[in-house]
């Protein structure tokens, strides 16, 4: 009760919250154990309140909880510091505070939870420094602590974490040096420091002999002196070291053949392109722009490989000063190549060097062809929730899926394609799952993090359903919100954004199965039952009345809507269900701004249409004439420098305009070199 008055909770998911015992009334986002303990209760073991709009702040009383294993608020708007007194749950093994907008600093208290695997405190506004304390945590594999403003130096203690295999501390405000002694951490996979300032240091020599490091991120960290020769870690996929000021040599010496990645872009290296990255079978891009680099560009580089079809490779050598080609410039189609800004791109003899030499575009977020062919669709209701299995070895079999939202937060690659199908095989193998009863819907990077939507839908076997039942849903759900996928340093470490039922599953109760009631409990019910047959005639009148005022003011609107629709040519209307299923029920981690007039939200509609969707806040709201010559205002603008209106709604009390989504960021992340240095060249370029 503590905890819930310090919740703000405007969608009412926690309105059961003040009905009986946690644990027997089935409270939303509470899981308790199975059995009675020793003191003749249950007691919770988790809380799940992922994605639930929840604001105000966490109490203090969460502490008492001395049973919990797993608190998990992600995705909310949850404000103020975390408090202290969590540090005394000595049973938690999951502290997932991401995504919401808390702040103040790291509780020291936390560094004594012994049996903690995974803190993850990413994507808030938490300032200070780590406290040493936490070299005490012992169990830890994962700590996030990413997008933050945690500052001052990174402390060495932290190389005593033995079970460390994620360290995410990128975008902070850090500064010092490199703690050398990371290294000497045994299964650390990803070391991610990007966006910090670290005053200059160097690259700590040691750093070539971590011993199981996947990926290595220190991008645009004030970093200088040589890149480090690290071809001693034979685990090595990725190397991230671009927008520092290092100098000298490429190192000579032969990476990984796993390598996928090299980005050394925007520092002052010279000399030339080592022959070792010749010898790369798994490359998919090489980054050398903006560098003093000198020499032929080695046509080799792609020459030895073989491409499957899925496979790609970028090699970005623009700006430089290469001078000439190194055997014959005939790439493949699978292999980008950027050369402008070099001495090459003045010769005009070199035979299609002018393909080479310009400006790329950007790309678009990816849907994958998953619909099967000729399939009738009367066959298959037509209300959203329920579609045909792409890949069902019985055609045209009609299922509802499972939507998941779900983010790779720092994979080994930086080209999906090639892995989509391993993808594939890890998620469904993990989930004891059929590998066709997987989709992916759609995916697309933010900022070297890799968002996807997912689709799960139940067996063929059972002809009869063609959902999931209960305790299926409820074991993939907890799978996911457990972290329960074995640890593979290919996709790295992920995030569930969003478990959203609808449909048939929308009504359904996850909670914990129905457990014993004591009899004073039961007492109090069959009281309560009594009182409420005294007010049951009245109630019933009252409830009948108010649905046949919605079913009229509903008919209303659907009048009005349907004239409305009538006036505007070439302007959609669309229903408030297509609204909240573009936007997984207007999830918070589909929100892409926030404005005077409301929120918007990146959606995708049923076509597989990406809009930006702004929806009106109450106080926003206008008439209906009001709002109706907006729609005919902006429906009449045309012009290849605005965005166009795709369409409205108007049910259901809402009022939303649909736009056109521009998919790459706002001006302000690229002028601030948050996309890379190109546009921040091509501004300047412009203005001169």
């Amino acid at each position: 009760m503590a905890v819930t008055e310090k919740l703000v909770d405007p969608m009412k998911n926690l309105r059961n919250w003040k009905k009986g015992d946690p644990c027997t009334f089935n409270w939303t986002g509470v899981i308790c154990s199975d059995n009675l303990g020793s003191d003749g209760y249950f007691h919770v073991q988790e809380l799940q309140l992922l994605n639930m709009n929840l604001s105000g702040t966490l109490a203090p009383e969460l502490g008492q909880l001395s049973h919990l294993r797993s608190l998990d608020v992600m995705w909310n708007e949850l404000t103020g510091s975390i408090p202290k007194e969590i540090g005394h749950i000595s049973t938690l093994r999951l502290l997932l505070l991401n995504g919401n907008k808390l702040s103040g600093s790291l509780p020291e208290e936390l560094g004594y939870l012994s049996n903690l695997n995974r803190l993850q405190i990413d994507e808030n506004n938490i300032s200070g420094q780590i406290p040493k304390a936490y070299a005490n945590l012992g169990s830890v594999q994962h700590l996030h602590f990413n997008n933050n403003s945690l500052s001052g130096q990174i402390p060495p203690e932290l190389s005593q974490l033995s079970t460390l295999v994620h360290l995410l501390l990128d975008s902070n405000n850090f500064s010092g040096y490199l703690p050398p002694e990371f290294s000497n951490i045994p299964d650390l996979a990803i070391l991610q420091l990007d966006n910090n300032n670290f005053n200059g240091s160097d690259i700590p020599a040691s750093y070539g002999n971590f011993s199981r490091l996947a990926k290595l991120s220190l991008r645009n960290c004030s970093l200088q002196g040589a890149v480090p020769d690290l071809s001693r870690i034979s685990s090595l996929r990725y190397l991230d070291l671009s927008w520092n000021n290092l100098t000298g040599p490429i190192p000579s010496n032969k990476l990984s053949e796993n390598m996928t990645t090299i980005d050394l872009s925007d520092n002052q290296l010279n000399g030339s392109i080592p022959g070792s990255f010749s010898d790369l079978p798994s490359l998919q891009e090489l980054s050398v722009k903006n560098n003093l680099l000198t020499g032929p560009v080695p046509t080799n580089i792609w020459q030895n490989m073989s491409f499957s079809t899925s496979a790609k490779l970028t090699l970005d050598l623009r700006n430089n000063s290469f001078s000439s080609i190194q055997g014959h410039l005939n790439p493949p189609v699978n292999v980008t190549l950027r050369l402008g800004g070099n001495p090459v791109c003045n010769n005009a003899n070199l035979l299609n060097l002018s393909l080479f030499c310009g400006s790329e575009s950007g790309e678009m977020p990816t849907y994958l062809n998953n619909s099967p062919v000729q399939c009738r669709t009367q066959e298959c209701p037509t209300d959203g929730f329920y579609e045909y299995i792409p890949a069902s070895p019985v055609p045209c079999f009609c299922a509802a899926p499972l939507r998941i939202g779900y983010r790779l937060k720092s994979p080994s690659f930086s080209y999906f394609p090639p892995y989509i199908q391993p993808f594939e095989v890890y998620m469904t193998s993990s989930l004891n799952l059929s590998l066709y009863q997987m989709s992916i819907d759609t995916y697309s990077w933010e900022k070297g993090r890799l968002w996807m939507y997912l689709k799960l839908f139940p067996s063929i076997d059972n002809k009869s359903s063609h959902a999931f039942d209960n305790s299926e849903v409820k074991r993939i759900r907890d799978f996911y919100s457990s972290w329960k996928f074995h640890r593979n340093d290919v996709f790295g470490p992920y995030e569930l954004l969003n478990f959203t039922l609808l449909g048939p599953y929308e009504e359904r109760n996850l909670e914990n199965e129905s457990k014993g009631i004591r009899m004073g409990t039961l007492l109090a019910i069959v009281g309560a039952g009594v009182a409420c047959a005294v007010a049951l005639s009245a109630v019933v009148t009252i409830l009948i009345t108010r649905r046949h005022a919605r079913h009229q003011l509903a008919m209303s609107r659907k009048r009005f809507s349907s004239r409305v629709s009538m006036k505007i040519d070439g302007v959609k209307n669309f229903t408030f269900k297509e609204m909240a299923l573009a936007t997984d029920n207007f999830n918070s981690s589909t929100q892409v701004g926030q404005g005077g007039y409301g929120k918007v939200y990146k959606g995708t509609l049923s076509d597989k249409t990406v809009v930006a969707i702004k929806r009106a806040e109450e106080g926003s709201l206008q008439g209906q004439n009001e709002f109706l010559t907006e729609i005919k205002l902006l429906s009449r603008l045309h012009h290849r420098n605005l965005v166009s209106l795709v369409g409205y709604c108007d049910e259901e009390g809402e009022q939303m305009l649909v736009y056109e989504f521009m998919p790459n960021g706002t001006l302000r992340d690229w002028l601030s070199g948050e996309y890379g240095s190109s546009v921040r060249h091509d501004v300047l370029s412009n203005r001169r």
